[in-house]
């Protein structure tokens, strides 16, 4: 694991790349990292998450800005924005159940290959996706979701790069950051090493290879 600024995270992260980004309507979502982005101009970006916020509000901010290419998302419903786009044609939206979606991202940060579900089966959601019986029950497989990059917001680090979460901020952080080739780490607080207790660590230092520090 390396400390750095969020100039030279977002430095790290090209033209095209695939995030994963933690939170729920903005609420545990790398804020810092987001305004970054938009700052550094990136363009063509795939984004995996949860949702796409609100206008001006976390993953709002790349929408607005038009950093993205395509949105997996459970839902948009709170943007207008991102549903502007996607119906003018400026964004591809995947939509995909909640359940489903952070059992992909688990599948991926577990090693396996998908999951099965019958969430979709008999709707327009089975339509290119294999279907496999178990036990005379009809199952979609759901491939696993990688991403290049997981940017992830924790309440305390510490140098070592052991996270915890607080709250409903937790959401989906712990499960990205077991998804992403590289995991970059926003945290509101940066402690020394043994201020965070063993059983309370949430994401362990391996999973982590930037922690964002501030100069």
């Amino acid at each position: 694991m390396k400390t750095t600024n969020v100039e030279q995270a977002v430095a790290r992260i090209p033209d095209g790349a695939s995030l994963m980004v933690g939170g729920f309507m903005g609420v545990g979502t790398p804020e810092a990292l987001m305004d970054e982005l938009v700052r550094q101009g990136r363009r063509e970006l795939t984004l995996i998450a949860n949702d796409t916020a609100m206008p001006g509000v976390g993953i709002g901010k790349l929408v607005s800005a038009r950093l993205l290419r395509k949105v997996i998302a459970s839902h948009i419903g709170l943007n207008p924005e991102t549903q502007r786009r996607m119906i003018a044609g400026e964004i591809e939206v995947e939509l995909v159940p909640q359940g489903t979606l952070i059992e992909r991202i688990r599948a991926a940060g577990h090693g396996l290959g998908g999951v099965l579900t019958p969430t979709g089966v008999g709707t327009v959601v089975e339509q290119g996706k294999q279907k496999i019986a178990v036990d005379g029950r009809d199952y979609l497989l759901e491939t696993a979701l990688h991403a290049d990059f997981a940017l992830v917001h924790a309440f305390m680090a510490d140098y070592l790069g052991n996270l915890t979460y607080t709250l409903t901020a937790r959401n989906f952080n712990p499960v990205i950051a077991m998804a992403g080739k590289t995991v970059i780490v926003e945290a509101e607080h940066v402690m020394p090493v043994g201020m965070i207790a063993p059983d309370h660590v949430m994401t362990p230092a391996p999973l982590v290879d930037y922690l964002i520090v501030k100069a």
